[in-house]
């Protein structure tokens, strides 16, 4: 890479899922896609945006990149937070989260310039949505 070139990374989030087809089928009714050309009966590309990806690998599949155990869903290492365009898209997106085996992680925070809200996947990992009001964070707090 020449220097002053940037080049977007792609994010790629893994995560180990005890039923695949489960899964898969919790992150479509999220609105999201699959990309065939990484998927088969032991893995599933879920595609979020054109840089972020995450690569929902069965529990042998996922223990070939590591001599580590998988984390119990009960216990948490990582949040896992992505934008949303809108309070309604936060909406949106953690409803069909807990409609579709999901559960609403923690109650809704809404610090006026900024609205999250989070769940858990069917596997216990954890998502957060947030959306930032960008006029809001310019201007900053309202008189008093």
């Amino acid at each position: 890479m020449t220097k002053g070139t940037a080049v977007e990374q792609m994010v790629f989030i893994n995560l180990p899922v005890a039923d695949l087809d489960r899964a898969v089928g919790f992150y479509e009714a999220l609105g999201y896609t699959v990309d065939p050309e990484f998927t088969d009966e032991t893995a599933a590309c879920i595609v979020v945006s054109s840089a972020v990806y995450v690569m929902l690998l069965t529990h042998a599949k996922f223990q070939e990149f590591t001599d580590k155990t998988i984390a119990d869903p009960g216990t948490i290492e990582v949040i896992n937070s992505l934008s949303a365009a809108s309070k309604d898209e936060v909406h949106r997106i953690v409803d069909a989260a807990v409609l579709h085996g999901g559960n609403e992680d923690r109650p809704e925070m809404d610090l006026g310039s900024m609205y999250q809200r989070s769940f858990t996947d069917p596997d216990g990992h954890r998502w957060e949505y947030v959306w930032m009001d960008q006029q809001a964070m310019t201007d900053g707090p309202p008189a008093e």
